[in-house]
């Protein structure tokens, strides 16, 4: 089950991202931050959590690229799903309820940027008609390696363009 993300949801948001953090494929980031933190760098809207038996196994949620107005209708996802979880077509359903939710709120790109390892998100994204628009190589270092990452975006059928 899908339901918007609360602020009671925050210790089991934090727990998967640090399971993602620990996989070392889903961001270039090594600790997991504050709530505050992570609270203040994604929007309000398009927060999404999926639940099992009342457990969140996966979230998905949206943050500004840049503060500037004309930029408004821009954002980045971030989408992560417990890897005890994955290949369960939670992401999919996740995915396909933020689209919605971010025409309504009135962004019209989605921006995504994603390790060439992490294989399984590029294909979700892809299906969801995320598009390769670049490569940055050796845009960061982890753990002491620079690491590339591949561009995606998705724009908006029916807003603003």
């Amino acid at each position: 089950m899908i339901r918007e993300m609360l602020k009671c949801d925050k210790n089991q948001i934090l727990a998967i991202y640090g399971k993602g953090l620990k996989t070392r494929n889903a961001t270039f980031e090594i600790n997991v931050p504050s709530w505050e933190e992570w609270n203040s760098n994604h929007h309000k809207h398009s927060r999404y959590v999926y639940l099992n038996n009342n457990s969140i196994i996966g979230w998905v949620a949206l943050s500004h690229i840049s503060k500037r107005y004309v930029y408004r209708g821009v954002s980045e996802i971030s989408i992560y799903i417990d890897p005890d979880f994955s290949g369960r077509g939670i992401g999919s359903e996740l995915i396909e309820k933020v689209i919605f939710s971010s025409e309504i709120n009135g962004i019209w790109t989605l921006f995504a940027s994603i390790f060439p390892e992490n294989k399984a998100s590029l294909r979700l994204h892809e299906k969801f008609g995320f598009r390769k628009i670049g490569y940055r190589e050796k845009i960061a270092s982890l753990d002491g390696i620079w690491r590339d990452t591949i561009i995606l975006e998705r724009r908006s059928t029916i807003v603003g363009i």
